[in-house]
């Protein structure tokens, strides 16, 4: 085994990761909101340690995964968009810890992209729910014709038909099989000798947001709560002008009861996560192994939900970017942490855990470990985040640093938010002179990092090649299913975008 530091089974914790797909910490109790029911999360939250200021590496599905596997940031290894393969040669976690001695199990979500849909898990116990083909490669050089427009304008028209569902959805037929699986696997699991890593990635609270009535009347007479700052600000930022172009927002002219049927239907959809959850703890429980768990609970990214004018992910808003991250387990104190993370520090952490050595890994990222069990912080220090897909033709990044949040966009004027004092992010600092020294020392962390005219180039070039292999296995026979850019979708591919 590589790196073990010490072999006992009694020091080497079984490890169960629990992920969400689209859940900003904002909509849960454990961070503090008042209307969703979510017990099992409630419980995990209350005896573990609870980490206030997450934050994903990329707010969008596949590039936020690969990130969070390999422990580096998307730019590095090539994960722009949800449409980017990495390489096989990337260690991810379930690298490390199968080489270590772990027996290492998905089930769900994780967004892979070409032939290798293991990444190092030694079982997968169901398929992907997306496809894995180049399909949603997008057009940074034609953003008008780009086929994801469609794609993101198809999604947004989901809002205005959120709500109630008369029977269980696509998403909700594959979380149900996710569970099983997974609640099989773990009953199986108690006559086995090696510890293991179980991944179980859910592909809810994604949009769109329709709940069966189990969950829909879970919340009868609740107060369905309103946006905090429903409109953009003014003047509006780059960011949140284009988003909203790009959905083609303006067209939908949202009313107050249409975005709290939203609301409702994706607290309903948590609901339904934290019931699972559930379900998937208790057999843990009943499987009697004879070594403790580690349990993370966690998601890619977060989700707008009607704040500032935006819906779904893609921006460094708060919402969007920031993730729950709650560990439970042996040693971990009933704690919150308020120091900025990120989800390239779970390698070096899933590491700790297992008994190896963190520094086997080539990332940038730290052991969250000490952090959760109490231990005092080596001190502030930034947290990178980069946006490279749809949505945009420039990219995005962003710097978290203390109290302050710095976002950046080639041709478009930056943003400084004191996300302590002005959560909402109503007033950029930038040029103010609020902020003495920091606007200086954000802009060189960033600009120290990135090259925005040369990464965009690298992105570029990539987007060309993988729309010319679409192209080409789109053509001829053996074709496989195309991305539809006019006329009504399937309504197969609706329920589950």
């Amino acid at each position: 085994m590589i790196g073990a530091r010490d072999r006992s089974a009694g020091a080497r914790p079984d490890i169960l990761i629990l992920q969400a797909d689209q859940l900003a910490p904002h909509f849960l109790a454990a961070y503090g909101h008042r209307v969703t029911l979510t017990p099992h999360l409630s419980e995990l939250a209350g005896n573990g340690a609870v980490f206030d200021a997450a934050y994903c590496n990329s707010p969008l599905c596949a590039p936020s995964r690969a990130s969070m596997l390999t422990g580096r940031m998307p730019s590095e290894i090539g994960a722009y968009d949800n449409a980017t393969p990495i390489s096989s040669a990337l260690p991810t976690f379930a690298h490390y810890l199968r080489a270590g001695g772990y027996r290492t199990a998905l089930a769900g979500k994780m967004h892979f992209i070409g032939p290798d849909q293991m990444h190092g898990f030694e079982e997968r116990l169901s398929t992907d729910i997306y496809p894995a083909d180049l399909g949603w490669t997008p057009d940074w050089d034609d953003p008008e014709g780009d086929p994801m427009v469609y794609y993101l304008r198809m999604a947004a028209d989901e809002i205005a038909r959120a709500g109630l569902s008369p029977e269980p959805t696509s998403q909700m037929r594959y979380d149900d099989e996710v569970t099983a699986r997974a609640v099989r696997w773990l009953r199986d699991a108690g006559d086995r000798d090696r510890p293991f890593l179980l991944t179980v990635s859910f592909t809810h609270p994604h949009d769109p947001f329709r709940i069966t009535r189990e969950y829909w009347d879970r919340y009868r007479g609740r107060p369905i709560d309103d946006p905090v700052a429903p409109e953009p600000p003014d003047p509006v930022d780059e960011p949140t002008r284009r988003l909203r172009e790009i959905f083609g927002l303006d067209r939908l002219a949202l009313d107050g009861s249409r975005i709290r049927d939203a609301r409702r239907a994706y607290y309903g959809e948590i609901s339904y996560l934290d019931d699972n959850i559930g379900r998937v703890l208790a057999a843990l429980r009943a499987a009697n192994r004879n070594r403790p768990t580690m349990i993370i609970f966690v998601s890619d990214h977060g989700e707008m939900l009607g704040e500032r004018g935006l819906w779904f992910k893609m921006s460094f808003f708060e919402r969007p970017a920031r993730v729950p991250l709650i560990i439970n387990g042996p040693g971990v104190a009933a704690t919150r942490v308020r120091e900025p993370v990120s989800l390239i520090d779970l390698l070096p952490t899933l590491l700790d855990v297992a008994g190896l050595d963190p520094d086997l890994a080539e990332t940038p990222g730290q052991s969250l470990l000490p952090l959760a069990r109490g231990a005092p912080g080596t001190g502030p220090r930034p947290v990178y985040g980069e946006f490279l897909g749809e949505g945009l033709t420039e990219p995005m990044v962003m710097v978290r640093d203390g109290r302050f949040k710095y976002i950046s966009m080639r041709g478009a004027p930056a943003l400084l938010f004191d996300v302590l004092a002005d959560p909402e992010e109503r007033v950029n600092l930038m040029g103010t002179g609020m902020a003495a020294g920091v606007e200086e020392r954000l802009t060189g962390l960033a600009e120290a990092r990135w090259d925005l005219t040369a990464l965009r180039e690298r992105v570029v070039a990539s987007q060309r090649e993988r729309r010319l292999v679409h192209r080409a296995l789109t053509t001829g026979n053996h074709v496989p299913w195309d991305f539809p850019t006019t006329g009504e979708p399937p309504d197969s591919y609706v329920r589950n975008v």
